[in-house]
């Protein structure tokens, strides 16, 4: 029996045997990933991303098939020629390559985990140029966008695609953000056989997981420093792009390929007064949750608590209290007064600063002239201050969150964390921001600044 597979809205129809009744057609195939009957159409359908897995089944079985999910002819038009003009001078390094030949072997889907500094954007590169086809890259932000085009330009003798930042324009070799993935997914899910996914846990997002739903690209890359979600979501992650099939952490290339790093924790006391605050406020928490019998051993525990917070005016104080005591912990007066010894003791460093709250931003900012980057930050700022930082005209900067990933900082060696959200994954990105190998050999350092006595205090223990 010949069957059809076609793209069609984000789904693959699996036409049989002329493509009605959908019943008897349908059933005497073999079982085929995620296909369920349409009676309307007398076909089947699967969400695109089952694609690879149906073609596979359908020649384990020994079925004919005429695959036109690839075929679209402005798609064909756009890969005449593609394969010439991909090609790089990267020599990969031997775990690089080993990264490649474990994604390679994994029917190319799947995902890499490697540091910060490690090099994942050039096995991305060397897969594209290995694979030869049409390739989207989503990354998170409009600055990895930019980051990516200009790489890919700088490789490449190929026009590049880019959606996001104002502009839609579609290539054989195409850069999307999340956001405008998600928006473009369903109309180009049958333009491209092989997606990269920049920082891929961002997919676990329940909205971004769509993205990947709705392309039917058999090769699925995902790059990430930090695979696995508190919540869980890396799951669905696997699900979508593959199992993680390589990983490596910042000590195994520490002193090699990447700087030698060391890790320093700070505690500082709060003043008397923010301590008489904080114990008040974390007391108030503390004994919601005590009676209310949340125990937080899982994600769910804290959105039960929001959901209550809603009708219940206690639990709303104690979500309340719970941010007055967090801000008081992460903005403490000694930590800033801690800071300027640090920037003292590193005045011919490259420093960044680390912190959670824009406001501190600003006073710190103001108070040692360091130049400022939010999420207020406009881009074209942005970009100058990190080029003047690359450069050396600046020697500093502090951020709140937006640096934590994703943005190319090459020559920094000192990262300071006043404060953050106490993930392992944040923590991780901002380590990487200092990792990349230094010219002199030095070493790396990584200040974390925490409030004693404090649950701040507690969550840096864990991670250690």
């Amino acid at each position: 029996m010949d069957v059809r597979l076609t793209y069609e809205d984000g789904t693959i129809r699996v036409a049989a045997g002329g493509g009605t009744p959908a019943g008897d057609a349908l059933e005497s195939l073999p079982p085929l990933p995620g296909v369920e009957s349409d009676p309307r159409s007398g076909t089947g359908r699967a969400p695109a991303y089952r694609y690879a897995a149906i073609r596979r089944a359908l020649e384990v079985a020994g079925v004919s098939v005429e695959d036109r999910v690839l075929d679209a002819s402005d798609r064909a038009a756009e890969a005449v020629g593609l394969a010439d003009g991909l090609a790089t001078d990267y020599d990969l390094r031997e775990y690089q390559r080993e990264a490649l030949d474990a994604w390679r072997d994994a029917g190319d889907r799947g995902v890499l985990e490697l540091p910060t500094g490690a090099g994942k954007t050039v096995i991305a590169i060397r897969a594209m140029v290995e694979l030869g086809v049409p390739t989207l890259v989503v990354v998170p932000t409009v600055d990895l966008l930019d980051q990516w085009q200009r790489e890919l330009e700088a490789e490449f003798d190929v026009p590049i695609g880019r959606f996001g930042g104002g502009e839609q324009r579609r290539e054989a070799i195409t850069v999307s953000t999340y956001d405008s993935a998600y928006l473009k997914a369903e109309d180009v899910g049958d333009a491209f056989e092989f997606v990269v996914f920049d920082e891929v846990h961002h997919l676990g997002g329940e909205g971004y997981r769509d993205v990947a739903r709705l392309l039917a690209a058999p090769a699925r890359l995902g790059l990430t420093a930090t695979f696995e979600r508190p919540d869980g979501a890396h799951e669905t992650v696997a699900e979508l792009i593959g199992d993680r099939v390589y990983s490596l952490d910042a000590d195994d290339l520490a002193g090699d390929h990447l700087a030698p790093y060391d890790i320093r924790r700070i505690e500082v006391e709060l003043t008397p007064d923010e301590r008489e605050r904080y114990d008040e406020k974390q007391g108030t928490f503390v004994e919601y949750v005590r009676d209310a019998g949340i125990t937080f051993t899982s994600g769910s525990d804290y959105r039960e608590l929001v959901k209550r917070s809603g009708n219940d005016p206690a639990a709303r104080e104690a979500l309340l209290a719970k941010q007055d005591a967090r801000e008081i912990m992460m903005n403490a007066r000694r930590k800033i007064d801690r800071l300027e010894s640090i920037l003292d003791r590193h005045r011919d460093d490259r420093v960044i600063v680390f912190t959670a709250h824009t406001d501190l931003v600003y006073r710190l900012s103001e108070r040692f002239l360091l130049p400022a980057i939010t999420a207020e930050t406009g881009a074209r700022e942005r970009r100058e201050i990190l080029e003047r930082f690359r450069e050396g005209t600046y020697g500093r900067v502090v951020a709140a969150n937006v640096l934590d990933e994703g943005v190319d900082v090459p020559d920094a060696n000192v990262a300071v964390v006043l404060s953050g959200s106490g993930s392992e994954r944040e923590f991780t990105q901002r380590l990487g921001r200092v990792l990349r190998p230094k010219e002199d050999g030095g070493r790396a350092i990584l200040y974390e600044v925490v409030s004693a006595e404090t649950a701040e205090e507690r969550v840096a223990s864990r991670r250690r």
